[in-house]
C-alpha cells in the first residue's frame, strides 16, 4: 500500500427541468391545469364538477403514477403505438426474393434510410453510413484500447482528463452531431487460431510439441475472447459554417474534420488503427444479424467481401420483434438502455466488469451528444435555476428538502461550476445488446448483463417495444434513439 490518493469521479444528473414532482414543465402546466379546471367546476356547482372530476383525475394520475420509473402515460402511449405497430405488420421483416416490393433489398428498421459511401482518401480508403433522412454521416475509427488494470493511477488520470479534454472540444466543432464508443466482444470460437497455427506447424517438428500446439489450441477459446472497441463520429454537414451544397462537398468537409479528432484520440489511452473500410462496416453489420456466421465473415479477405457483400444485402434475411426482444437470423438479442446513473462517485474502472467480455456476445455503447459551447452555459445556469426553484417551493410549503433534491441541486451547480472553468457539456445514453445462437440461452444472457451492470453501479431498463432500435443503437451506422423519437414518424 502506498497512500496515494485513488481518484473518483461524478457529477452526472438526469436533466429537470422547472418542473415539480419529478415532471417536465409541460406535464406540470397540465397537471396544475388540470386541478385548477376541478377547483373552478366545484365552484359552479357539483353538477359541472362531476362532470370535470373524471377527466381531471385520470390526468393526475396518468401523469403523476409511475410504473418502474416511467410514467403510466408514456407507457400506455408506447404500448398503443406497438399494439398499432404489430397489426400493421411493421415488427417483421423479410428481405431477399422472398419479400416483394421495392423495399425487398434494403436493411430493416431504422436502418432501412441508410446508405454507405466508400470514400477515398490519401491516408486510407473509408466508408461512410449516410441516413438520407436525418442528414447524418458517421464515421467508425476502429481502436485499440488499453486497460486500466495495466497502469497506474496517474495515467488512467491523465487518459481520463484527456478524454474529458476530447468530448469538451466537441462543443466548438457544430458539424458533430455525435459521438458513440462501442465495446463489442464475443467469445472467441477458436477458429482462426487453429487456422493460424496449423498453417505454422512443421511436419517433421518434434511429435511433443506438435501435441503441445494443438493442446493450446483447444483450450485457448475457454479462455480468449473477441474484443473490438470502436469510436462512431456522427457528422451533420448541414450544421457547419462551410454550409456544403452537395454530398461531395459533405464528405470533403467531413476529410477536413477527421483527422484533427482521429489523432487527439491517442491521449485517451486508445491506439487508433485507422478508419473503417465500407468492406469492414458491412461485415459487422452482417455479424450482428447473423451471429452464426462472425467466424466465417473473418476469414473472408478484404476482395471476397467487397465481391460477395454490399450494404443492402447485410442485414437479416428475416427479422421479428417481439416486445422484449428481437429474433434476427441465426441470433435472439435482447437490448437495454441506462435508465440511471451511479449516484456516487466511482472510480476509472466502474464499467470494466461490464464491458469485459463474457460467455455471449455482447456489445456496450456510450452515446455522447455534445451541447454547443455558447449553449451548455445557458443550459447549465438553467439547470440551477430550476433546481432553486425546487427549493423555494418547498421552503414557501414549508416542507424539507429531500435528500435526493438536495444532492440533485449540489450537482447542478457543480455542473454550472466545471462549465465556467471550461469543462464540456453533454448528454449521455447507454445501450447494450446481448447477443446469443440458442434461444434457451437468453435467460442465462440476460441475468449475467444484469448483474454486471449491478456491479457498474448502473441501472438498466429492457427497451420493451423499442429492440430493434436498441439493437441498431449498438451498430456502427449513427443511429441515436433519442433523435429518433423526435425525428422519426409514428
Amino acid at each position: 500500500m502506498t497512500g496515494e490518493q485513488i481518484r473518483t469521479y461524478g457529477g452526472w444528473r438526469r436533466s429537470r427541468g422547472m418542473g415539480l414532482l419529478g415532471l417536465g414543465p409541460a406535464q406540470t402546466a397540465t397537471v396544475l391545469a388540470a386541478v385548477t379546471v376541478l377547483a373552478m367546476s366545484g365552484s359552479l356547482g357539483l353538477s359541472v364538477l362531476a362532470v370535470t372530476a373524471g377527466p381531471c383525475v385520470l390526468v393526475v394520475i396518468l401523469l403523476l403514477a409511475r410504473w418502474d420509473g416511467v410514467p403510466l402515460a408514456a407507457g400506455i402511449a408506447q404500448r398503443v403505438r406497438w399494439l398499432a405497430g404489430t397489426s400493421r405488420g411493421s415488427t417483421r421483416y423479410q428481405s431477399g426474393i422472398a419479400a416483394a416490393g421495392e423495399h425487398a433489398w434494403q436493411l430493416p428498421g431504422v436502418l432501412a434510410p441508410t446508405r454507405l459511401l466508400a470514400v477515398p482518401d490519401p491516408g486510407g480508403d473509408y466508408g461512410i453510413v449516410h441516413n438520407e433522412r436525418l442528414g447524418t454521416m458517421a464515421v467508425t475509427v476502429r481502436c485499440a484500447a488499453t486497460s486500466t488494470w495495466l497502469s497506474d493511477a496517474a495515467t488512467t488520470a491523465s487518459w481520463v482528463a484527456s478524454w474529458g479534454g476530447w468530448l469538451a472540444n466537441l462543443g466548438y466543432l457544430p458539424i458533430v452531431d455525435h459521438v458513440a464508443v462501442t465495446v463489442d466482444t464475443a467469445p472467441d470460437q477458436g477458429s482462426r487460431l487453429a487456422e493460424h497455427v496449423g498453417r505454422r506447424i512443421v511436419p517433421n517438428s518434434p511429435a511433443a510439441a506438435q501435441q503441445v500446439l494443438r493442446r493450446l489450441v483447444q483450450v485457448s477459446p475457454a479462455a480468449s475472447a473477441d474484443v473490438e472497441t470502436r469510436v462512431t463520429i456522427v457528422f451533420r454537414p448541414a450544421a457547419s459554417p462551410a454550409k456544403p451544397r452537395d454530398l461531395q462537398e459533405a464528405v470533403d468537409e467531413i476529410s477536413r474534420t477527421l483527422p484533427g479528432l482521429q489523432d487527439a484520440l491517442g491521449g485517451c489511452g486508445l491506439t487508433v488503427l485507422g478508419r473503417a473500410t465500407a468492406e469492414q462496416l458491412t461485415t459487422i453489420v452482417r455479424g450482428a444479424f447473423d451471429p452464426a456466421i462472425r467466424g466465417d465473415l473473418a476469414r473472408l479477405s478484404q476482395h471476397d467481401l467487397a465481391r460477395w457483400m454490399d450494404w443492402q444485402t447485410s442485414g437479416p434475411v428475416a427479422a421479428q420483434e417481439h416486445l422484449d426482444r428481437y429474433e434476427h437470423d441465426s441470433g435472439v438479442s435482447v437490448s437495454w438502455a441506462w435508465h440511471e446513473a451511479p449516484r456516487q462517485a466511482v472510480h476509472a474502472d466502474v464499467l470494466a466488469r461490464l464491458l469485459c467480455p463474457g460467455p455471449y456476445m455482447k456489445r456496450v455503447t456510450l452515446l455522447y451528444r455534445p451541447l454547443p459551447a455558447g449553449e451548455a452555459a445557458r443550459v447549465a445556469e438553467a439547470e440551477v435555476n430550476a433546481a432553486s426553484f425546487r427549493q423555494a417551493y418547498h421552503r414557501a410549503q414549508k416542507r424539507d428538502e429531500t435528500a435526493r433534491d438536495l444532492a440533485d441541486r449540489e450537482r447542478a451547480q457543480q455542473t454550472a461550476r466545471e462549465e465556467a472553468t471550461g469543462a464540456g457539456v453533454g448528454l449521455l445514453s447507454l445501450f447494450v445488446t446481448t447477443t446469443v445462437l440458442d434461444a434457451d440461452d437468453l435467460g442465462r444472457a440476460v441475468a449475467d448483463v444484469e448483474s454486471r451492470a449491478d456491479v457498474a453501479k448502473i441501472r438498466l431498463r429492457r427497451q420493451r417495444a423499442a429492440q430493434a432500435a436498441g439493437f441498431a443503437a449498438t451498430l456502427p451506422c449513427g443511429v441515436c434513439p433519442p433523435q429518433l423519437a423526435r425525428h422519426w414518424p409514428r
